[in-house]
């Protein structure tokens, strides 16, 4: 590694400091004035014991504690006028809200340096442990989302740009851009009213990545169970990025074919699969190829929300749709601090890759 790449990845690395400073700062913010926290649904779900309707309580996370509490400080009920005050600040001591906005906000940072995103209200988990316990699911998807989407676009978009302006061309182009104009989310609740068992086909599980019976099946069968509940919410993943990489990889090969070397490659004799595979093709996957970490990881975390949500697969989107439902704030700053993350480190790998693939970048070089 040169020394000016060295620098520059020093640089990125201190800059990514202040970037997850910022992200950090913005959303903590704008969760300050969300109504409906966790001492809110406390305060209601023990207003709600008081008048008969402590079942709406129930799930309400240390709802235990905070009765205790209000039975050792002495609390006591006072109906439709509210609860005890003492018995309030030990509810907002409980979930860290006796301190002020800025100590709070500090504490977090400290701890997110030290890579400890704290503890859910709700799960009774470390924020950590729901990370890992979700992840498989939101990389199952991921993954081969990225495996369709580049293994079927990149040779579709290569025999696009090598048909340019045949009639297969304007097909395909028509095609993947229907797909596109269609939502995932939608597209995931037709065909699960068409295949789905709504009012056609049953044909495919309606949620979860496994059968219930999935233990008692052989490997293969194991397989085939795990392959068939991907279909739909695959399906529904990846149509919408058929388009974008499909047309990126025809537009760079033809913008390679029309360089001159290619017009003085041909002048020399060289046959065209030598021109078109060895010359063009190297030079046109540049771009493409260096988005791949990138790529990689929204392919797990970009559109999977709605789509986890619909097919009911317990993963980080559906774990981030509830804890923003919830006010599970520790999960919220958790996620995304965790996703924050990423998606910078996936952003450093791509310059590094530039370079990797083609050694004319030069970061930091004099270009006087």
């Amino acid at each position: 590694m040169s020394v000016a790449l060295m620098r520059y990845v020093i640089k990125r690395i201190l800059f990514m400091v202040p970037t997850l400073l910022g992200i950090l700062l913005v959303t903590f913010t704008l969760v300050q004035f969300v109504p409906g926290g966790p001492v809110e649904q406390m305060v209601q779900a023990l207003q709600g014991e008081q008048t008969g309707q402590g079942g709406a309580g129930a799930s309400v996370p240390g709802m235990a504690a905070a009765a205790d509490m209000g039975q050792t400080a002495g609390g006591v009920y006072r109906g439709r006028t509210g609860i005890d005050p003492k018995q309030l600040e030990e509810i907002k001591a409980l979930y860290g809200f006796d301190k002020p906005v800025y100590e709070r906000f500090f504490d977090m940072v400290v701890g997110f340096m030290q890579f400890d995103l704290g503890k859910s209200f709700f799960y009774n988990k470390t924020v950590w442990e729901l990370i890992v316990e979700k992840l498989p699911v939101s990389i199952s998807l991921g993954v081969w989302a990225f495996i369709l989407t580049y293994g079927i676009s990149l040779p579709l978009g290569i025999a696009k740009a090598v048909r340019n302006g045949t009639p297969f061309d304007f097909y395909t182009s028509l095609a993947i851009l229907v797909g596109y104009a269609i939502p995932g989310f939608v597209l995931g609740v037709i065909m699960l009213v068409f295949f789905g068992g709504g009012s056609f086909f049953q044909l495919f599980p309606l949620r979860g990545l496994t059968s219930d019976n999935f233990a008692e099946l052989s490997i293969l069968g194991q397989v085939l169970d795990y392959l068939w509940h991907l279909v739909l919410p695959l399906t529904c993943l990846v149509l919408g990025s058929f388009a974008v990489v499909t047309m990126l990889t025809k537009n760079t090969m033809l913008e390679e074919i029309r360089r001159q070397y290619v017009l003085t490659a041909r002048a020399k004799g060289l046959p065209e699969n030598v021109v078109l595979w060895r010359h063009v093709l190297r030079n046109a996957l540049i771009p493409i190829v260096t988005g791949f970490p990138a790529a990689f990881v929204g392919a797990f975390f970009t559109g999977s929300l709605l789509i986890e949500t619909l097919f009911s697969l317990d993963g980080l989107g559906l774990l981030s749709y509830e804890a923003v439902m919830k006010r599970d704030y520790p999960v919220v700053m958790g996620t995304l601090f965790f996703f924050s993350l990423l998606g910078l480190v996936a952003k450093l790998i791509n310059d590094l890759l530039y370079v990797w693939v083609d050694p004319r970048v030069q970061f930091g070089a004099d270009t006087r």
